[in-house]
């Protein structure tokens, strides 16, 4: 039974992939189907503990698969790839790869079901590196215009894959096994830490964390829109995180306050910052959303850096949370682009009179995100909130920080693309397909109730991962009310700072203009646009460097060998020949000459 949420997914990716090319209304009920049964698979086996285990690859590498507490994420991955799937059988219909789209989705549901599932290090990277080829084959159906993305990613995230298995190996070296259920190392040693860190990188490059980022915003540009809400947006952050919690609660024994939470944290607050200020300045709605997909998982790495139960509950919650409204942006970004025929924030405006719909989920995913009571954003970075001032205070103001420029660069996207004038483009706009707005209210509904009874997920679904950890039940009402009256202090602050911003600019796509052109501010920014601060650029030049520089000793090597070695031979071939002229009274004097230097010689070395 463990099998099937893994071997449905992938028969229907098979399905799609056997069917021929002209039949793509076959190959579209395939996708509907087996993502149909691969959710009512996961929900009949919701709850229930599965395992199987036999000999595999030997050398402790075995087939092991184990569902516990954390596999109650399962469910969310069945449902976001069902979700896809309705949406993209009408948004991929002008794309010639539809087919390839369709089949990598089914399939990468299989390989991050696997990857979850996964009870041995070894058989997790089998799933885990799988879909490193899966995410550079989704980028390329949006056509070979993405080819420059698409190495970007895999780039990056082999980088990143490459430090999780030198940490998979070091752990399991250490601990002595490579089942994950038995793994519990304490970090006290340069060792462990290591192992500890070089696995964390794989999960913050999985999830989008900085500096493993900067393929995202560029996706969000080049790959089509149900891409960007599948992984980004869910799958990745919902694998990423999901062993970042991992990592804490089982693999290692991370302690609050300890070295390795501080860095973790530092990590979370810089993804935060830097992210959202970029997204803050985006004049595109896919690549505002872009960078909101690497700003937030910030959020879920402090939250679960702080090492304290309510973190880790806020931080996974966070995780659920932003799965569920980002992927709604994306669908809204979708539906704008397929209607307009843009996404450019500059072509549009007052879409809210054509697309009563399609706005109305934009708003509450829009006011999830921002931490608006009573959306499900709130009360998950509530609790985030709430473990960062524990910590230490700078953590709480930088997430507080980071709220505020989110709820800035929302209230500036709401107003420019579904308020305000009517565009040219927007008044030739109608309402999106039934089948779009089917995944956009389901998703949107999903904020609402996650947000008013947040019982639901939280004392289902995230805290009986904790156990025994959580002493209560984090669900209800903010604990604290002081922290709450903060965060919706700090988004009547952002509210004023739009209608402040629209009124200097004169338009509310210049809401942030303030902030983009300060004094200082928009010398970094320039630099950030021009791609400057690009890890990836940034390593791309060291490796040009370092290619020249090798090339230049490679040349001189090879001139050495091949001019100058050649050219002092040739010149004494050439002293020989004129030496030897065939005059025996000069073959004398060459032998009596010779024997003078050989005789000074042993005259000067004996004496």
């Amino acid at each position: 039974m463990i099998l099937l949420p893994i071997v449905v997914p992938a028969a229907g990716s098979l399905l799609i992939f056997l069917t021929p090319r002209p039949l793509r209304v076959l190959q579209r009920a395939f996708a509907l189907l087996s993502s149909l049964a691969a959710l009512l698979v996961t929900v009949l086996l919701f709850g229930q503990k599965l395992s199987l285990s036999f000999p595999w690859l030997g050398y402790g590498i075995d087939f092991d698969l184990k569902m516990d507490d954390f596999s109650v994420f399962i469910l969310f991955i069945a449902g976001f790839t069902f979700l896809t799937v309705i949406y993209s059988v009408v948004f991929m219909k002008e794309y010639a790869r539809e087919r390839q789209f369709h089949g990598f989705v089914m399939l990468t549901s299989a390989f991050v079901t696997g990857a979850m599932l996964a009870n041995n290090l070894v058989l997790m990277l089998f799933f885990w590196e799988g879909l490193l080829g899966l995410l550079f084959a989704l980028i390329l159906t949006a056509g070979n215009q993405a080819t420059g993305t698409a190495i970007k990613a895999l780039i990056i995230n082999g980088c990143a894959d490459l430090c999780l298995i030198f940490g998979v190996i070091l752990t399991s070296w250490l601990s002595g096994s490579l089942t994950m259920d038995v793994i519990d190392l304490p970090l006290d040693n340069s060792w462990s830490s290591a192992a500890y860190l070089l696995m964390m990188v794989g999960a913050l490059a999985k999830a989008g964390a900085i500096p493993f980022h900067s393929w995202i915003p560029d996706a969000a540009s080049d790959s089509p829109l149900p891409f960007m809400s599948f992984l980004p947006a869910s799958l990745d952050k919902l694998l990423g995180i999901y062993l970042m919690a991992r990592l804490n609660l089982n693999l290692f024994q991370m302690l609050p306050g300890s070295t390795i939470s501080i860095i973790v944290m530092v990590v979370g607050c810089v993804t935060i910052i830097l992210a959202v200020m970029m997204a803050l300045i985006q004049k595109d709605y896919k690549r505002l959303l872009g960078y909101h997909a690497i700003s937030q998982v910030g959020y879920m790495v402090l939250g679960i850096g702080t090492a304290l139960p309510i973190g880790i509950v806020g931080g996974l919650f966070h995780m659920v949370n932003h799965a569920l409204y980002k992927s709604c942006l994306f669908f809204t970004a979708g539906a704008v682009e397929r209607q307009t025929g843009t996404t450019d924030l500059r072509q549009l405006g007052g879409l809210g009179r054509t697309m009563p719909i399609t706005c109305a989920g934009f708003l509450i995913a829009a006011l999830s995100i921002s931490g608006v009571p009573p959306f499900n954003g709130f009360f998950s970075k509530e609790l985030v909130f709430d473990a960062a001032l524990e910590t230490h205070v700078i953590y709480f103001i930088v997430a507080l920080l980071g709220a505020f420029f989110t709820a800035a660069s929302f209230l500036k996207l709401a107003h420019s693309v579904y308020f305000g004038n009517q565009t040219s483009a927007s008044k030739k706009a109608t309402e999106a397909p039934w089948p779009m707005l089917v995944s956009i209210s389901v998703l949107a509904f999903t904020c609402v109730l996650f947000g008013v009874y947040n019982p639901l997920p939280l004392q289902t679904l995230i805290e009986p991962i904790l156990g025994a950890n959580l002493e209560h039940s984090l669900a209800g009402l903010p604990h604290n009310w002081i922290l709450a009256g903060i965060s919706v202090t700090v988004l009547l602050l952002a509210l004023a700072n739009h209608f402040f911003g629209v009124r200097k600019s004169g338009k509310p796509l210049g809401a942030v203009d303030h902030i983009h052109y300060a004094p200082g501010l928009k010398t970094v920014y320039d630099w950030a646009e021009a791609g400057s601060l690009d890890p990836y650029n940034f390593c791309g030049k060291l490796v040009d460097a370092l290619a020249i520089t090798l090339m230049a000793i490679d040349r001189a090597i090879d001139w050495v060998y091949s001019r100058l070695s050649t050219g002092i031979a040739d010149l004494l071939a050439l002293g020989i020949t004129k030496a030897h002229t065939g005059r025996h009274w000069l073959y004398v004097l060459w032998v009596l000459g010779g024997g003078v230097v050989v005789a000074a010689i042993i005259f000067v070395i004996g004496g």
